[in-house]
This record gives C-alpha cells, sequence and structure tokens, in this order.
C-alpha cells in the first residue's frame, strides 16, 4: 500500500465525522428539553433517523444542559432536515430556534469537541464528574439499539479514556463548585450524622436534587413540605420520606436537626415565630441550609438562634473562588486533550490500515489453497512424506510472513509520514 494510498483512507474516514450540538452556551433549558427523546422511544426513532438518512453509525447524546447527535455519514446533512424527521410534532418557530443555534463540529474539530465535553471544560460547571458517565451511558444505549460501529467505538474508547487521566492528573474536578455539591460538602464538614432529621421546605428542581444527593450518601430521615402536595409527595416518594402541605408547615411538632430550604417565595417565608414554633422547645444547635433566592429564612431568625447557617451568598462566594481554581487548570487539560487528539488521529489511521488489509489473510490462503490442490497438485501427490512435511512447514513461513510484512510495511509508511509532516 503506498503512501498516498493510505492518506486516502484516513482523510476518508475523517470526513464521514460529524457532530450536531445543542448545548447551554447558546440555548436556555426548555429549549434543549424539546429534544429529549423518552428511553424507551430512543431504540425506535434513533434506528428508523439513522436508516432514512443512510447514517454508517449514530449516537444520541442527552443531560439537562445539552442534547448531541453523532453522525459517521458519507456527507453532512442540514439541521432542519433530521429535525424535521426526528421530531415531526415539533412547531415551526422551536425548529427554526434549533437550527439557528446548532453547532456543527466535522472531521478534527468534531473529535477535539468530543474530548472537551467528556473532560467537562465545555460543560456549564467545568469539572462536574457527571458527564463522563452521561458519555457512556450514551454510547451503550446507542450501540443497545444497534447504531454505533466502529470508528465511534474507538472514538468513545478515546475520549473516556482521556476524560479519566484529565480527572485524575489535574485539580479540574477537585473543588466542587454547584450549589447542591457545595452544601453537601457544608454538612458532611459539620459532622452531620447520616440519621439526622431533614425537614425540607420547597420540592422544586435544586432541593429534588439536593434530597437525592442526600439520599445518595446514606442520609435518610427526610420531612418534605411544598406549596403543591402533589409535588410534595413526588419528592418524598423519591427519597422515601413523609410529604405535607407547606400550609402544615406551622403545625410541624416532629423536631428536626436539618432545615434546608428553597421555594420560589418573594419574602422570607420562615419567620422567628414560625421558626420558634419549628423547634417546639429545643434548645439544641440547628443547621439551617437556605437556598433560596430571595432568602426563605428571616435573618432575625439567625440573629435570635444558635445556628449553623448556610446561605446561598455563602455557597456562592465558595464556588466563585473554587471556579477560579478549575479554571486555572483549563491550560493543562487542554494541554492533555491535545496530546490525545493526536494520539486519537494515529489510531484511526492505524485502524484503517487494518481494514483496508483485512482481506489479505483470505487471498494469501486462497493462493495457496490454489497452489496445492490444482497447480501444483501432482507433483505434491508424489513427494515422499518427509519431503511433504518440510514443504507445508515452508509454506506456512511463507504465507505468515506475507501477511505480517505487508502490514507492518503500511504502519511504517504512516509513522514516517508523521515525523515528515
Amino acid at each position: 500500500m503506498t503512501p498516498d494510498i493510505c492518506q486516502v483512507v484516513i482523510l476518508y474516514v475523517l470526513e464521514t465525522l460529524y457532530i450536531h450540538a445543542f448545548t447551554h452556551r447558546n440555548l436556555d433549558v426548555n429549549q434543549i428539553g424539546l429534544l429529549h427523546i423518552d428511553a424507551e422511544n430512543q431504540s425506535t426513532r434513533l434506528s428508523e433517523a439513522k436508516a432514512h438518512f443512510g447514517f454508517k453509525e449514530m449516537m444520541y447524546l442527552t443531560t439537562c444542559n445539552r442534547v448531541e447527535f453523532t453522525f459517521v455519514a458519507y456527507q453532512n446533512i442540514s439541521t432542519e432536515d433530521f429535525l424535521s424527521f426526528l421530531y415531526p410534532e415539533m412547531e415551526r418557530v422551536h425548529l427554526d430556534e434549533l437550527c439557528q443555534k446548532v453547532e456543527v463540529f466535522h472531521k478534527a474539530d468534531a473529535v477535539k469537541h468530543a474530548l472537551s465535553v467528556a473532560s467537562s471544560i465545555d460543560s456549564m460547571i467545568v469539572g462536574e464528574r457527571e458527564i463522563i458517565t452521561q458519555v457512556r451511558g450514551a454510547y451503550e444505549a446507542s450501540k443497545s439499539y444497534g447504531l454505533t460501529g466502529d470508528f465511534i467505538r474507538l472514538l468513545t474508547r478515546k475520549v473516556i479514556e482521556t476524560a479519566k487521566k484529565v480527572y485524575t492528573e489535574t485539580n479540574i474536578a477537585k473543588k466542587p463548585v454547584s450549589v447542591v455539591s457545595l452544601a453537601y460538602h457544608k454538612l458532611r464538614n459539620l459532622n452531620i450524622a447520616l440519621d439526622a432529621k431533614f425537614v425540607i421546605v420547597g420540592a422544586g428542581l435544586t432541593n429534588t436534587t439536593m434530597c437525592k444527593f442526600l439520599k445518595k450518601h446514606g442520609y435518610s430521615n427526610f420531612v418534605v413540605f411544598n406549596r403543591s402536595i402533589e409535588n410534595a409527595e413526588k419528592l418524598a416518594n423519591d427519597i422515601g420520606g413523609k410529604a405535607f402541605s407547606l400550609a402544615e408547615l406551622g403545625e410541624y411538632q416532629d423536631g428536626f436537626d436539618v432545615l434546608l430550604t428553597c421555594t420560589g417565595a418573594d419574602k422570607h417565608l420562615i419567620d422567628v415565630p414560625a421558626y420558634k414554633q419549628l423547634l417546639n422547645g429545643d434548645n439544641d444547635r440547628k443547621t439551617i441550609v437556605d437556598i433560596a433566592i430571595p432568602s426563605d429564612i428571616d435573618p432575625e431568625v439567625v440573629r435570635s438562634y444558635n445556628t449553623n447557617y448556610v446561605s446561598i451568598d455563602y455557597l456562592q462566594k465558595v464556588s466563585d473562588d473554587n471556579l477560579k481554581v478549575r479554571s486555572g487548570e483549563v491550560i493543562q487539560v487542554k494541554k492533555i486533550l491535545e496530546e490525545a487528539n493526536v494520539a486519537f488521529m494515529q489510531l484511526t489511521k492505524e485502524r484503517n490500515v487494518e481494514l483496508a488489509m483485512k482481506e489479505v489473510p483470505k487471498q494469501v490462503k486462497e493462493i495457496r489453497r490454489t497452489a496445492v490442490a490444482e497447480v501444483f497438485k501432482s507433483d505434491i501427490e508424489n513427494m515422499d512424506p518427509e519431503t511433504r512435511e518440510v514443504f507445508d512447514k515452508v509454506l506456512g513461513y511463507v504465507e505468515k510472513k506475507y501477511i505480517s510484512g505487508p502490514m507492518k510495511l503500511a504502519k511504517e509508511i504512516i509513522l514516517k509520514n508523521n515525523a515528515s509532516s
């Protein structure tokens, strides 16, 4: 295989890689949510899209702040055509907005983007490790649907390998920056016991995330109050707690160790009389985590009672400080990503040589069979057993070397071209 042929194969593979990304950088959560597909419907809908557009391979990644489609295709497609097919019920105004805001990555840029996503420097919260699990899950799901193939397999393997290296060799994820993570770490630093009783006020997204995080780490004693009893019951069911309407908060007398509050109220929800009622005569020091904007807790409560008070202002300050530390790590992360990008290009080239030459062993074996069974059949039949044994050994040796030689030569050509480019 000549260098020119190798280069044609390599360029052809990279030319087929596309990523269409819809992310937090230019879309809000509700817009991105239009592109989420329920797990039970993904296989059918994505398989139909793959067949309709003739993709060689495809992968679907969905998180709370991004949806991405990775294609391996002979040519790019218009985002409008793709979304119109996959989401036939979508309103025109939403379709137009998504088509205007999509980011399309191609060839090496698509590889760099995939590496950046899994390593979290493209995330809303830089350094959050969850994205690597989401990327792995997206690949496994797409693979189970029969959407992926050899190229996306190699890409995903390199992406995950690189992300692990980033999280291991840099401090990009060492200091938490999300409100939920910071609040949890503060509770741990305060040595809040795992059997502590939590009174949860509000069942919105932040408190829901916080409670699931607490449950995941071993806390189990929860009482949930919310304006909508249905939402309170939903959260309580998820975390194994009890649910009450917010109107019942003033009558609650069962005590608490931690008060976690985050509602959408436009004024202080818990003043001194309300807090005194919650204490019900208990004089022990309590922990209050108030992550509402504006605060749910009247400042007079904090001044009047001995509490461990964790406010959203405190958490935001720590978040900003930690984010500065993480931002300082981005340069080192980008260096790792660049090295990974170069390594993936090399891996792709070597893999394409293997694919291009996979017929060589079959052809060599067929040549051997024809020579023995047809061309030199009568000559071989006249050999004595000892000569035939030596002859077979010689043929086997030549066959093995003829198969391995061209592969080795092709890889050497690639390495030589890389060194001189």
